[in-house]
Parts: C-alpha cells; sequence; structure tokens
C-alpha cells in the first residue's frame, strides 16, 4: 500500500487545518478549560465540523456518511492533534460509530448512524474498570429477566462520558472474570434511571468520566452482535480507536516538534541563538528521525482499516507503541528546550505535554502494547 496521501486526501488535510486554525486553537482549549465549561467542548464547533462531513468520514452513504475511509478520518484527526481541538470526533464518529458498523443490525444502523453523521448523536465506549487498559477484566455484570438485562457495576474514565447520548456499555454475560468469552455490548441512554455519571477532570483539560451502573435496566434488542460474542466486536473498535488516537498524537508531536524548532531559531542565550549549540541540535535530529518513521507507521496502520482488517492487530498495537513514545520524547524535549517558561502556564507549548500525557494512556499504553504485539507475533 503507497504511504503517501491522494490529492482528495491531502485536500481535505487542507481544508481541516485552515478551519481548526482559525476556529479551534489551542487557545480555544485554554478558554474551555478557565472558564470551566460544563460540556468541555464547543457544541457550535462540533455542529460545523459535522456539517463539514467529518463524523460521517467513515460511514457508508447508505447511513448519511460519506464513504471516504479511515485514512482520510485519520489526516482530519492529525490536524486536531496539531490544535488540541476538544470535540466528540474520536468517542461518536471513531470508536462508538465503528462499534455500529461492526456490531449493529441493520435495524439500529439505519436508527442511529444518520445522528451521528449530522452530528445530533453522541456516542461513548464505557469500558474501562480499572486505571489500566484491561479490556477482559470486566466485572459489570448483565443479567436477562424476561425481555430486559439488568445492569449492575461501574466504569471510569469514559471518553466524552458525561454529554454522551448513548453509552456502549461492555458488559459481562458469561464467562469468567477475565475471559474473552462472555462479553456482551449493549446501548444505554446516559439518562436511563439507575445510571450515575460523574465528570472527571483530567489533567489535559479534556473529558471523560465515570459511570455507575445500579439495576439499570436495557432493553434486550439494545444488544449490539450476539449475547456473549461482544469481544468479537470490541477488539476491532478498540484497534480502530488505537490508530485513531496514533494519527491524533502524530499530529500533537508535529507541532510540538515545529513550535520547538521555531524557538530554538529565536532565542538567545550566551550571545547566540540556542538553536546553533550542537547538543541542541543532536535532540532536534533524534525527534525528526523518529517523527519521519511514526509518520509511516501511522500511515500504514490507517491505510490498513480499509485495506486488510486481517492485518489490524498487529499494525494498531506498533501505532500506538510507537505514538507513545515519539509523544512523550518530543514532548519533554519540547519543554525542555523552552527552558523554564516551559513549565509555566504562560506558553501553549505544555497543553501538548498534558495531552500527551493522557493519549498514552488510552486504549493501551506502551508496555501494553509491546506484550500484545509480541503476543501476536508469536512470542
Amino acid at each position: 500500500m503507497a504511504l503517501v496521501l491522494n490529492e482528495e486526501q491531502r485536500l481535505l488535510r487542507d481544508t481541516a487545518k485552515d478551519f481548526l486554525g482559525k476556529h479551534a486553537p489551542v487557545a480555544a482549549l485554554r478558554q474551555l478549560r478557565d472558564a470551566h465549561d460544563p460540556i468541555g467542548y464547543s457544541p457550535d464547533l462540533w455542529r460545523q465540523m459535522a456539517e463539514m462531513g467529518w463524523a460521517s468520514i467513515i460511514l457508508p452513504e447508505a447511513y448519511g456518511g460519506l464513504d471516504f475511509g479511515f485514512l482520510g478520518l485519520g489526516v482530519v484527526l492529525e490536524e486536531c492533534g496539531r490544535t488540541l481541538a476538544a470535540s466528540p470526533l474520536f468517542a461518536t464518529a471513531v470508536v462508538g460509530a465503528s462499534a455500529l458498523l461492526l456490531g449493529g443490525n441493520e435495524e439500529q444502523k439505519h436508527a442511529l448512524l444518520p445522528g451521528v453523521a449530522d452530528g445530533s448523536l453522541t456516542l461513548a465506549l464505557a469500558l474501562e474498570e480499572t486505571h489500566h487498559h484491561n479490556p477482559t477484566h470486566i466485572t459489570t455484570t448483565a443479567k436477562i429477566q424476561s425481555e430486559h438485562f439488568v445492569l449492575n457495576g461501574s466504569k471510569c474514565f469514559v471518553l466524552d462520558g458525561h454529554s454522551a447520548d448513548k453509552l456502549i456499555v461492555v458488559v459481562r454475560t458469561g464467562g469468567t472474570e477475565r475471559s474473552t468469552a462472555g462479553l456482551t455490548l449493549l446501548l444505554v441512554d446516559r439518562d436511563t434511571p439507575g445510571v450515575n455519571c460523574r465528570r472527571t477532570l483530567m489533567a489535559d483539560s479534556r473529558n471523560a468520566a465515570n459511570f455507575r451502573f445500579d439495576n439499570v435496566v436495557v432493553p434486550a434488542e439494545n444488544v449490539l452482535g450476539a449475547i456473549n460474542q461482544g469481544w468479537s466486536i470490541l477488539e476491532p473498535v478498540l484497534d480502530r480507536g488505537r490508530v485513531a488516537i496514533a494519527a491524533e498524537m502524530m499530529g500533537s508531536a508535529l507541532e510540538a516538534f515545529e513550535r520547538t524548532v521555531t524557538y530554538l531559531k529565536e532565542r538567545e542565550q550566551f550571545g547566540a541563538l540556542i538553536g546553533s549549540f550542537q547538543a541542541l541540535q543532536h535532540r532536534a535530529a533524534h525527534m525528526q528521525a523518529d517523527i519521519e518513521l511514526c509518520r509511516s507507521v501511522v500511515l500504514q496502520a490507517l491505510s490498513t482499516v480499509d485495506d486488510a482488517p486481517h492485518q489490524l492487530p498487529p499494525l494498531a498495537s506498533l501505532a500506538k507503541a510507537k505514538l507513545n513514545e515519539l509523544a512523550k520524547l518530543v514532548t519533554n524535549e519540547a519543554v525542555q528546550m523552552h527552558g523554564g517558561i516551559g513549565v509555566t502556564d504562560a506558553l501553549e507549548i505544555g497543553f501538548f505535554l498534558k495531552r500527551a500525557r493522557v493519549a498514552m494512556q488510552i486504549f493501551g499504553d506502551t508496555g501494553y502494547h509491546k506484550d500484545r504485539y509480541a503476543t501476536l507475533s508469536g512470542y
């Protein structure tokens, strides 16, 4: 597969870059943070994103989508990473939409995906139950009673959960506590009686929530896929999410690197531009080399989602592991090379470091994905 963008994809990237630069710069995230915004993103911005088709990029035309492919969505997410744009794009248009596409029946798709496409319906995946990513460690239960389920348990780190219209809750309907067998995905309205939500304030000023489910009644027709067979849907959904967040991290790393290089060319110390210091040049070269390697990794992973989904698991883990490392390296170096002012709130560079620290934990940290990659490779 070609590791380059075609003309249409480049046009989409340039359009996204121009739009986000004007309407969602890093200053917009700072304003949301300082105002303690109750939603955490601008509904007007999300409406404009949907009008531009971003929420429907991966959706088939039959459900109101553009059917433009996952690589197209990846270039948009990369530009979102450059400006740290806060929106439900990842939770809804990547994770939620993928769960419906891969697990929903035709009735569910026709009922819900047009709302995703036009931005009127937001979704969130309620998966994690511990502080570390462990997608098979599910103790939240759903017991069948007559024609419905009764749901009990708790979830944490639910991205954009407090503002989502519907939750996709991973529950255990069978199997042992850590088994892939016996998992089921349920669609749950966030305002259903017994659903208790508490928004959490993240270091990166973005949205997540903790949920408690107390005897929540969910109709049987709200199952995505088959009962006890949720892992066959959940695993590819998570891999799509891993590739997508890697694309966003690629954008953040690029922006942080470019801002740092600009600063090296402007800042004087000891009567010389600090960019002339050989030690800093070597460190910048190291970052540049890693960026180029990771750019290829992300492009290949994004292309694989549509072109060769059977090859996605190892490439998704490779992309997430490499971008975790890159984001950590570049944001650490960016703050270091900016010196004392880099650790203050006066500059925006600190926002990139904070976002990197949270993004590194989404759907698996570096250690998780190195272990998974080795396991998938037979080691």
